[in-house]
């Protein structure tokens, strides 16, 4: 099992996760964050930490496992984050906004 990032975190990018992180897992992308699932070590540290609860044990994945393969392919082009930031201005629009993934993912890392 490992944990993995879902589409509650987009344009929400809260980093309170990174922090708790024992061995750094995190990667950074425009508008959300991803788990890299070789990576994690499945503490679960990180789970109670997102005040959206976008993270979820890869259990509770969609039957395709979108949200395992999103963050594995991202993990490995986005840069990894080990401090906490400031979410993004507008983040309280979009906590509880659904659907996120087809209307608001970006490909793009961190700038």
């Amino acid at each position: 099992m490992t944990y993995i990032v879902t589409d509650a975190c987009i344009r929400c990018k809260f980093t309170d996760c990174v922090e708790v992180c024992p061995v750094d897992c995190f990667y950074e992308g425009e508008n959300m964050l991803v788990i890299h699932p070789d990576e994690c070590i499945d503490c679960g540290v990180c789970e109670p930490e997102c005040p959206v609860e976008a993270i979820k044990p890869d259990t509770e994945d969609d039957a395709d496992g979108k949200w395992l393969t999103l963050n594995s392919k991202y993990a490995e082009q986005w840069p990894n984050i080990t401090i906490r930031k400031e979410p993004p201005p507008d983040h309280k629009e979009f906590e509880t906004v659904t659907g996120k993934l087809e209307k608001y993912f970006s490909e793009k890392p961190a700038s």
